[in-house]
């Protein structure tokens, strides 16, 4: 696919110049679908499966059938054939209710828009950057901004099941049995070895969360191949109480963690929101995120067309 690879890394590069360069895909399953011209496209095919209690299991369906896209510059008629090719090969492969189809595709790329649509996926994710640039906004008055502590356990786990029960409406997050218990584990790890968490409090109660802190694109990480090489601040969750939204403590919480993440190595930070989430895809963009990767989704994956 040397050649494929060659012409799809320049349709990405002049696409969005945020995007790293395409190299290789990941290793997994290869796919091929030649078009009505004669022309042919590829991929990759990689399947992960997501077993109770791991965090993933939380924001994925159990069983991820996730397609790396080889298309050169053949655009949407290289994707239609692909996705052709993707549907026969799970028509002979037993797919469960908990699956999911999904195609990760530069945000910028209209043209192949509809081409994923008439297939059945959908939008339910986004990966988002934001360049360093200073913070925008102080704490309200009223609201303090800390940092969280062990002894604030009880209150991060509510704020951070409040924000999957949110997003498990809206999203691709799922609000599983052992939530409470993924949840809780996780947040203990991070308030005992020095995650980045902050609280917003009005009145000593706590009304909002700020979980971040920094990543690189490793290979095998969930940004691998999605954002250029280097160290990136990151925003893992963002969580107001309901009835303290539209205050400003979103903006507050954020403020503080721009101003802690935005070190001068880091050439800036990112986050996976929903774009079908009313709050998130109004807040961030004012925050000064843009998409750049879509994460394109169908559950169960049996019901890709």
């Amino acid at each position: 696919m040397t050649d494929l690879v060659r012409a799809q890394a320049e349709r990405f590069a002049a696409l969005d110049p945020r995007l790293p360069p395409f190299d290789d895909p990941p290793e997994g399953e290869e796919l091929s679908a030649a078009l009505p011209d004669g022309r042919e496209v590829g991929g990759v095919l990689y399947r992960a499966y997501h077993g109770p209690g791991t965090p993933e299991s939380l924001w994925a369906a159990r069983e991820n059938w996730e397609l790396t896209p080889v298309l050169g510059n053949t655009g949407a008629a290289g994707m239609a054939a692909l996705l052709g090719a993707l549907r026969r090969r799970l028509d002979h492969t037993a797919t469960g209710a908990d699956s999911a189809c999904v195609v990760a595709w530069p945000s910028r790329d209209a043209d192949v828009t509809r081409v994923l649509l008439d297939h059945g996926l959908v939008p339910l994710n986004a990966l988002a950057v934001r360049p360093n640039r200073p913070p925008e906004a102080e704490a309200p008055n009223g609201v303090l901004v800390r940092r969280a502590r062990p002894v604030d356990e009880e209150e991060v786990v509510a704020l951070r099941l409040a924000e999957l029960e949110y997003s498990a409406l809206v999203g691709s997050n799922v609000l599983r049995q052992d939530a409470v218990d993924v949840v809780t584990a996780d947040v203990r790890r991070g308030l005992v070895f020095g995650g980045r968490s902050w609280l917003a409090e009005m009145d000593g109660v706590a009304v909002g969360l700020a979980s971040c802190g920094w990543s690189t694109p490793a290979p095998g990480s969930a940004i691998a191949g999605r954002l250029t090489e280097g160290r990136w601040g990151y925003v893992g969750t963002l969580s107001v109480r309901r009835d303290a939204r539209g205050g400003g403590v979103g903006r507050a919480l954020m403020a503080v963690a721009h101003r802690e993440l935005n070190l001068d190595d880091v050439p800036g930070t990112f986050l996976f929101y929903s774009p079908v989430n009313p709050l998130s895809s109004v807040f961030w963009h004012r925050q000064g995120y843009r998409p750049l990767w879509t994460f394109w989704e169908v559950r169960p994956a049996g019901a890709l067309r």
